[in-house]
C-alpha cells in the first residue's frame, strides 16, 4: 500500500494509484466530474473540456481532469498533500463557458430527438450550464452520414467529442470513421462515405452523448420514461451477455447493455441489439396439429391429448434446442427419461464429452483473456461466434498478447500468426515441448468448428494436451446460449444425437430448429417461432422466447445467469416448463412440481452448482485421452452472423444485414 498517493479531493483526503488520472481520482473520492469525450474504456482525447478541475498551487488555469495523472501533481508547502477542488468559483465559471461554447451549434431539436430524455448533453446543461447564450450568429449545419441500417446520424448536433471513432478503431477494429477539417469546419465523417462493416457497431449509439447517433430501427418509437426495464441475459450466443430489456406495454422496443465487466464489459453484439422486431414476427400463438398432410389449430387440451397419445408406448426422443433454458432441458429430461427414451442437446453432432466439465467448458474465465501473453483458437473465428468476446481477445492483443490460429484464415480485426488450417498443425502443437511456455499465462480456445466432426473428440483431447503442455487455461467457445445448462442438467446420449434418434417412433423437439429430421418419426414441435422445426412437426406446442420467461442460462464459461421476464407470450402460448408439466400429467406420468420454484428445487438438488448465480465453478482439470484425429481442414461453425436462429431468422432487419454482408463480400473490385 506504500505506493499509494495522498490528495485532497474538496476538504477530503483520499490515498490513490499514482497511474490514476484526476477523473478517476475524483471518482474514488465520491466526486461527480462532468465529461462529453472522456469514457473508461476508451483511450483519452482531452477534447471536450468539460472536466476541467481546480488544481491548488498549479497553473492560474483549470486542468482537464481526465488528462492529467496524479503523479504529475506537486506536492503542497512543506510535503503537503496536493489539492484538488472541484466546486470553486474557478471551475464553475470554466464549466458555464464551456457548456455555453458546446450549444454554440447545437440545434435545440429536443422535443424531436430520440436522444430526449437519456440526453448527457440536457442533464450537463441543466446541472452545469447557464441559462442564456451570448451567441447571436447563425448556427453551423452538416450533412448526414449514410452509416447504414443500424445508426441514424444527426451531425449538425454532433459535439465532435470523438468517442465514436476511438470506439470502431480500438474496440471493434474498423478505420472507416474519422474527423476531417479545422475549426469551425471539422466534422466527423466515413472514409470515403462507408457503411459500418462490424457487428458491434450499434455500441456507438451508447457512446454518443448527444442526439448525434441513435438507433435508426427504434427511430421515434418510443421516449425513455414510456418503457418498463427488465434485467435480462442475452441468448443469441453463448457468450451470455448482460442485457436491459425495454418493454412498451406487451411489445419489446429495445436491447440494451448492462455492465459486467466479467462476461460483456459495456457492449453488446449488433444481432444482440437489434433481434427484437424478429419476436414479433411468425410466432406461434396456438397449437396445431397435422390432420391429412396440413397443419390445423387446435385447442390446448385436444393438442396436449394428441401428443400424449402419440407417445404412449412408443420409443420416444428428446431433442435440446439452443435457445432452451436450463429449467426446460431439466423437464425435458426427467418427462423423458421417465418414459425410458434419450435426450441430446448436442444437435449440431458437437462431440462434446457428457460429466467432464472441463472438456465441455474449459478451466479459463472470459476475463482471463485480459491479462494473457498467448492466445491460442482452434478452430474458431470468434468475431462471428461471439464479437464482443472477440473484442476483448482485440484488447489483449493492442496490450502485447500474442495471438495465433489453426483453422480458417479470416479477419479477426487484429494480427495473427496463422499456423495452419488443419488438424495436423494442432496435432505438431500439442507433441512440441512447450517448457519454455511455463509461467507465460495463456489460453487455448476451442471453437465448435473443431469439434462437430465424427473425430471432434479427438480435436479436444489434442487441444487439452497443447494447453496443459504449455500451462494455458481452456475454454470452449460454444455457439448455443442453451448448451452448458443442457450438459450440466445431463441431457446427453452415449453416442450423441446419432445414437438418441436411432429407431426413435417419437421425437420430441423443444426448440432445436438447426437439425434436419428424417421422414418417418412422429414430431412433436415445442418452440416460439414458426421455423424449420415446426414445418416439420405433427404437433406444434407454442412455447414462450426468452423474454417472455424467467430461465437459467449457463454462459460459455460455465456461469449461470439468470433471464428475468420482460413481458408476456403471445395468444396462447405458454411457458416451457408448464407445457412439459402439462403433457406429463397427460401421459399419466406426472412430473413433481408445480410451479418454477418447485422445478428450480428439484433441478438444484441434482445440479448444486446452477445455485451460484453469477459465480463461476472451478472444473476439475480432466485431460481426455489422447486420440488422433483425421487429417482434414478446420471449418468454422458459422456462416451466416445474422441468421443463427429462429428469432433472427423472423427479424426483416436481420435479412437486410445478411443480405449487405453478403453484397459486401462478392462486391466488384475494378483492376487499375
Amino acid at each position: 500500500m506504500s505506493d499509494l498517493r495522498k490528495i485532497i479531493i474538496d476538504d477530503r483526503e483520499v490515498e490513490v494509484d499514482p497511474a490514476m488520472t484526476l477523473i478517476q481520482a475524483c471518482e474514488v473520492a465520491g466526486v461527480e466530474i462532468p465529461r462529453f469525450c472522456y469514457h473508461e474504456r476508451l483511450s483519452i482525447a482531452g477534447n471536450c473540456r468539460m472536466c476541467l478541475v481546480e488544481v491548488v498551487g498549479g497553473p492560474p488555469k483549470p486542468a482537464a481532469s481526465c488528462a492529467m495523472q496524479v503523479k504529475d501533481l506537486r506536492p503542497g508547502p512543506e510535503g503537503a498533500p496536493p489539492v484538488i477542488k472541484t466546486n470553486s468559483p474557478m471551475v464553475k465559471k470554466a464549466r458555464e463557458g464551456v457548456m455555453e461554447f458546446l450549444l454554440i451549434n447545437h440545434p435545440l431539436d429536443c422535443p424531436i430527438c430520440d436522444q430526449g430524455g437519456e440526453c448527457d448533453l440536457q442533464d450537463q446543461a441543466m446541472a452545469y450550464g447557464v441559462d442564456f447564450s451570448r451567441y447571436r450568429e447563425p448556427k453551423r449545419a452538416t450533412e448526414d452520414l449514410n452509416l447504414g441500417p443500424l445508426v441514424e446520424t444527426h451531425m449538425t448536433r454532433c459535439i465532435s467529442c470523438t468517442r465514436c471513432v476511438r470506439f470502431t478503431t480500438e474496440v471493434a477494429g474498423i478505420t472507416t470513421m474519422g474527423q476531417t477539417g479545422r475549426g469551425e469546419d471539422s466534422e466527423i465523417t466515413a472514409y470515403l462515405g462507408e457503411t459500418l462493416d462490424s457487428n458491434l457497431q450499434g455500441n456507438i449509439i451508447d457512446l454518443c452523448p448527444v442526439g448525434a447517433l441513435t438507433s435508426k430501427p427504434y427511430a421515434f418509437t418510443a421516449r425513455p420514461w414510456e418503457l418498463r426495464k427488465t434485467e435480462s441475459i442475452d441468448v443469441m450466443d453463448a457468450l451470455g451477455s448482460n442485457i436491459r430489456i425495454d418493454a412498451k406495454g406487451r411489445e419489446v422496443m429495445r436491447f440494451l447493455p448492462r455492465n459486467h465487466d466479467g462476461v460483456n464489459e459495456e457492449w453488446i453484439s449488433d444481432k444482440t441489439r437489434f433481434v427484437w422486431d424478429g419476436l414479433r414476427r411468425q410466432r406461434l400463438d396456438t397449437p396445431y396439429i397435422r390432420e391429412n398432410g396440413k397443419l390445423r389449430k387446435a385447442g390446448w387440451d385436444e393438442a396436449l391429448s394428441a401428443a400424449a397419445a402419440a407417445m404412449k408406448g412408443k420409443k420416444v426422443a428428446g431433442l435440446v434446442g439452443d435457445l432452451a433454458p436450463v429449467e426446460a432441458a431439466f423437464a425435458l429430461k426427467q418427462l423423458i427419461e421417465g418414459l425410458g427414451g434419450d435426450v441430446e442437446c448436442r444437435t449440431d453432432g458437437a462431440k462434446l464429452p457428457a460429466g467432464n466439465r472441463s472438456a465441455y467448458v474449459g478451466t479459463a474465465t472470459i476475463e482471463d483473456i485480459d491479462g494473457a501473453d498467448m492466445i491460442l483458437l482452434v478452430g474458431t473465428n470468434p468475431r462471428d461466434e461471439a464479437p464482443v468476446l472477440n473484442a476483448r481477445i482485440r484488447k489483449a492483443w493492442t496490450r502485447g498478447a500474442k495471438v495465433a490460429l489453426i483453422g480458417e484464415a479470416v479477419d479477426l480485426t487484429y494480427d495473427y500468426a496463422h499456423i495452419g488450417t488443419g488438424r495436423d498443425s494442432l496435432v505438431e502443437m500439442a507433441a512440441m515441448d512447450h517448457s519454455d511456455k511455463q509461467g507465460v499465462r495463456g489460453v487455448v480456445i476451442v471453437g465448435q468448428g473443431a469439434l462437430q466432426e465424427a473425430d471432434g473428440e479427438a480435436v479436444l483431447s489434442q487441444a487439452m494436451k497443447a494447453a496443459e503442455a504449455a500451462g494455458a487455461k481452456l475454454l470452449v467457445l460454444h455457439t448455443a446460449a442453451g448448451r452448458v445448462g443442457a450438459m450440466d442438467a445431463g441431457c446427453v446420449t452415449e453416442g450423441g444425437i446419432v445414437a438418441a434418434l436411432d429407431g426413435a417412433e417419437v421425437i420430441y423437439n423443444l426448440g432445436a430448429d438447426e437439425v434436419e429430421i428424417a421422414a418417418g418419426a412422429f414430431v412433436i414441435y415445442q418452440g416460439s417461432h414458426g421455423d424449420r422445426g415446426a414445418h416439420r412437426a405433427d404437433v406444434i406446442l407454442p412455447a414462450a422466447a426468452y423474454t417472455e420467461e424467467q430461465g437459467l442460462f449457463v454462459n460459455t464459461e460455465g456461469r449461470p445467469q439468470l433471464a428475468l421476464r420482460a413481458g408476456f407470450a403471445p395468444g396462447e402460448a405458454k411457458e416451457n416448463w408448464a407445457i412439459l408439466r402439462a403433457l406429463s400429467a397427460e401421459l399419466d406420468a406426472t412430473l413433481p412440481f408445480d410451479n418454477l420454484a418447485a422445478l428450480r428445487r428439484a433441478m438444484l438438488a441434482e445440479v448444486p452448482h446452477l445455485a451460484e448465480i453469477d459465480a463461476i465453478p472451478e472444473n476439475e482439470w480432466n485431460r481426455l485421452p489422447l486420440q488422433k484425429p483425421a487429417r482434414a481442414d478446420f471449418r468454422n461453425a458459422i456462416r451466416e452472423f445474422y441468421l443463427t436462429n429462429p428469432i433472427a431468422r423472423a427479424s426483416g432487419l436481420m435479412a437486410e444485414l445478411s443480405a449487405n454482408a453478403a453484397a459486401r463480400a462478392n462486391a466488384q473490385i475494378a483492376a487499375e
